[in-house]
């Protein structure tokens, strides 16, 4: 084949890809990223083949198997574009998808908030909580596990112990919302478990003036975990762990998120507040929230929880963030998160 012809090739698989990937995401805000890309994928894929075939005897249906290898490869570079020129977006359809219901059936009761726990073994703190609050409802804002991969095979006794909870708390009656973290890998098959589960950007609650994300994605500036991001959660990623042999792939799945806790250290070791600010700001006059900097801060109408280390949980009651229990002064370390302030 020529330049011309193998260009010709590309094209129409790239320019389809770029211009459907956006329009799907407008139309099914559902459908996870991976997940769309990957019926994009296989659509043109199946359309390209049959045209080829109808081609029968012209120039292009005799190399019909190199031309549809090519126009699957644009398809793959239109994805790849398009997910590129996010890296610095924070357009809430770009990034984000979510599944159930965002408005509580009774927006007054107490809705505890949980800001990575990093359960492994056990999960500390769930338990008490939910003995001295037993008609609250539950707000978990990301990395609940040390990793959590939703595919067969790869789940861990305390990750059935936390959904055997999920399930009992919403038969009492009770919310419960999951909005995925940097640790969470496609769990989306598990979202019917949730009354909410969602990922990325605009997470919110009905009627509640309440506003989160799970904070990775504030600093737009540290486009190698965005990049990571993306890639750990594309259809490609999906494939190969889904091939593969369980323990092997969460071994793998434990060392890469390894890995990146030891890159873009600067990044990491500095609150992004003029990132959090800004993005703060484009939700007033709402209260936003986030987790993943493990830290307590507050710019404008922003709140960054402190993580749930040991169990130390937080609260939306009454239009305000606060602890859940706060302790007796005297029990209190004058460094612990919610003392501290910018």
């Amino acid at each position: 084949m020529t330049r011309a012809e193998i260009l010709i090739s590309l094209l129409p698989g790239f320019l389809l890809a770029a211009g459907v990937e956006p329009l799907l995401a407008t139309r099914r805000r559902d459908l996870p990223p991976y997940r769309r890309h990957i019926w994009i994928f296989l659509t043109l894929a199946a359309s390209s083949f049959a045209a080829l075939i109808l081609l029968g005897e012209s120039r292009l249906g005799q190399a019909r198997w190199s031309v549809w290898l090519l126009m699957n490869a644009g398809s793959a570079l239109g994805l790849a574009f398009i997910t590129l020129g996010r890296l610095r977006s924070r357009k809430i359809l770009d990034w984000g998808w979510q599944q159930g219901s965002a408005r509580r059936p009774d927006p007054t009761r107490l809705l505890i908030l949980v800001a990575d726990p990093h359960w492994s073994d056990e999960l500390v703190g769930l338990q008490a909580a939910t003995r001295k609050h037993p008609d609250a409802d539950w707000l978990f804002l990301g990395d609940v596990f040390d990793v959590w991969v939703g595919l067969p095979g790869m789940m861990s006794d305390a990750q059935r112990s936390f959904l055997s909870w999920v399930r009992e708390r919403r038969r009492a009656g009770r919310w419960v919302g999951l909005w995925l973290g940097n640790r969470e890998f496609f769990l989306d098959p598990q979202a019917r478990l949730f009354d909410l589960m969602g990922e990325g950007l605009g997470g919110s609650l009905e009627g509640e003036n309440l506003v989160f994300e799970h904070g990775d994605l504030i600093n737009a500036r540290d486009w190698q975990y965005r990049l990571w991001n993306r890639l750990s959660r594309s259809g490609p990623m999906w494939l190969l762990f889904r091939v593969m042999p369980s323990r092997l792939a969460a071994f793998i799945a434990a060392k890469l998120e390894q890995q990146m806790r030891t890159t873009n250290r600067a990044y990491k070791l500095v609150f992004p507040r003029k990132a959090f600010h800004v993005a703060a700001v484009a939700h007033a006059p709402g209260v936003f929230i986030t987790g993943h900097f493990h830290t307590h801060e507050e710019e404008a109408n922003g709140m960054a929880l402190p993580w749930a280390f040991e169990g130390v949980f937080m609260a939306w009651r009454k239009g305000r963030v606060e602890p859940l229990d706060p302790p007796a002064m005297k029990d209190v370390d004058p460094t612990f998160p919610w003392n501290q302030r910018p």
